[in-house]
């Protein structure tokens, strides 16, 4: 039996945990925090970290995204 694939939820560094959205077609940590940025960014340019969560493993990887160009760079998971 296939494994299924991921599941990820994400949310804006700067807000609680509490706020985190599922994010369905996402495949990959990135992806996720990039489908975030594009469905749930309040600011239309400069920079928002996000966070994402791998539901099965609770593993968590943080992105900054350019919300100009869409860019995406690792960035701590730690307090904002």
């Amino acid at each position: 039996m296939d494994d299924p694939a991921p599941r990820f939820v994400a949310h804006a560094k700067s807000d609680p945990r509490q706020n985190r959205h599922f994010v369905p077609e996402a495949v990959s940590f990135e992806d996720a925090a990039l489908r975030f940025a594009e469905h749930w960014a309040v600011a239309e340019e400069g920079e928002i970290a996000v966070i994402v969560t791998e539901c099965g493993s609770g593993r968590q990887q943080c992105f900054a995204i350019d919300l100009g160009s869409g860019d995406a760079e690792p960035c701590e998971a730690g307090s904002p």
